[in-house]
């Protein structure tokens, strides 16, 4: 029996459709900047700025997950313009977490992830508006 990320995971469609993709970035910004809740608090966070609190390597990890979704967009057929602004999420992301400890704070307000997230669904909603799913 699968439970936790495996079945999150064994549930992800594999298709380059556009439905699919939006389903897998959708997972990974989830994953990323929502996946849990700061104990006392109603404030979501993600793998990203747990990975920020280990210092150089998880930054980079987390950098690298998050490319992930520039990707998938670059498959999506998205301008180089649109691309570049998500590389420029990213990668300023990237350098905030280089700091060590004290990166994992703008963090928590700078969420390179649902930002690029953000980009996609604009392009996907114009360009594959078959692809918009009803969130439950």
């Amino acid at each position: 029996m699968a439970t936790g990320w495996t079945a999150a995971a064994k549930d992800l469609p594999l298709g380059k459709d556009p439905a699919h993709i939006r389903r897998r970035i959708e997972a990974m910004e989830h994953l990323l900047e929502r996946s849990f809740t700061i104990p006392g608090t109603r404030f979501p966070v993600g793998l990203d700025v747990v990975l920020d609190l280990v210092p150089g390597i998880g930054t980079t990890v987390a950098a690298a997950m998050g490319a992930y979704m520039a990707w998938e967009a670059r498959n999506l057929g998205m301008s180089k313009t649109q691309i570049a602004r998500m590389a420029g999420n990213v990668g300023f992301d990237w350098a905030l977490g280089m700091i060590p400890w004290v990166g994992a704070i703008p963090d928590l307000f700078f969420r390179s992830n649902s930002r690029n997230l953000k980009i996609i669904r604009k392009h996907l909603d114009k360009h594959h508006p078959a692809s918009v799913t009803i969130e439950q």
